[in-house]
């Protein structure tokens, strides 16, 4: 899921808009993208395809998943200075953002690190429209896991599924429907529901907005060969707590949906 032109030019419309005059500078400059703030690098990948695009010479001073501190240079750019005023507050977006879903990720690791080192932290399916690939990319750099990329990775059986057709007969249904190289995971609302869900033939269980007891409660019941996972509104301070239950994932949307940008400046010249 790389950048592609097709992303870049959208994202350059969509800033540029019909007549740009504001970036009429003549000759050729050279800029840096600096943070202004710790963190942990990511989306310089975009940011550099932004450049690209414009025909201007970027490259990264960093890798993703790389800390960096304040006034650390991210990436270096050189070429005409209408293109590279041009491309700098895209790519500066582009770059914050996707920093600070790594730099968000890469702090629900280390608590999870403290308590266990084998759960994993993952993301969800809670992504900005048109930048789930950035996202994704951000939550490996922070040392996450990118969970399903598309409804195609996986089958999951959520609370809509169960409303319309019932627990077992939804796992019935779509273990028939997948193809042998898919998992297939339960989401349940109680412990109870996970071993049902697991007898059902369940890959996967996710125990869905429950507190870190109920979760316990609901891992210690499940069979040998089922993996579980906790999600619904956990956030870093949580991490911890859910991380003690014995999960095997901790799936938080607020790696992407509610992860503040990273402070990166852009400076040309000098």
């Amino acid at each position: 899921m790389r950048v592609t032109d097709r992303e870049v030019e959208t994202w350059l419309r969509e800033d540029v808009g019909h007549r740009d005059v504001t970036n009429h500078v003549p000759g050729e400059t050279t800029g840096r993208l600096v943070a202004k703030e710790a963190g942990v690098a990511a989306g310089l990948d975009a940011a550099t395809a932004v450049f690209d695009y414009l025909d201007v010479d970027a490259s990264a001073v960093v890798d993703a998943g790389d800390r960096i501190e304040p006034g650390d240079p991210v990436l270096a750019v050189e070429g005409p200075a209408e293109s590279v005023l041009r491309g700098e507050r895209v790519a500066v977006n582009v770059a914050g953002h996707a920093s600070g879903v790594a730099t968000a990720t890469r702090r629900a690791v280390e608590a999870a690190r403290e308590v266990d080192d084998d759960v994993a932290i993952a993301a969800t399916r809670k992504t900005t429209p048109g930048l789930r690939g950035v996202e994704k990319r951000a939550v490996a750099a922070g040392g996450g896991d990118t969970h399903r990329l598309t409804l195609s990775g996986m089958v999951m059986v959520k609370d809509n599924h169960v409303a319309e057709m019932g627990l077992e007969a939804a796992v019935r249904h779509f273990r028939e429907e997948k193809s042998f190289t898919a998992k297939l995971e339960v989401e349940v609302e109680s412990p109870e529901d996970g071993v049902r869900a697991a007898d059902a033939g369940a890959d996967i269980v996710l125990f869905d907005n429950m507190t870190p007891d109920e979760v316990r409660e609901g891992v210690e019941l499940l069979p040998d060969g089922v993996l579980a996972e906790a999600s619904g509104g956990i956030g870093i301070a949580d991490v911890s707590d859910y991380a003690a239950t014995g999960v095997d994932v901790i799936s938080m949307g607020a790696l992407t949906h509610s992860a503040p940008s990273l402070d990166l400046s852009f400076r040309t010249g000098g």
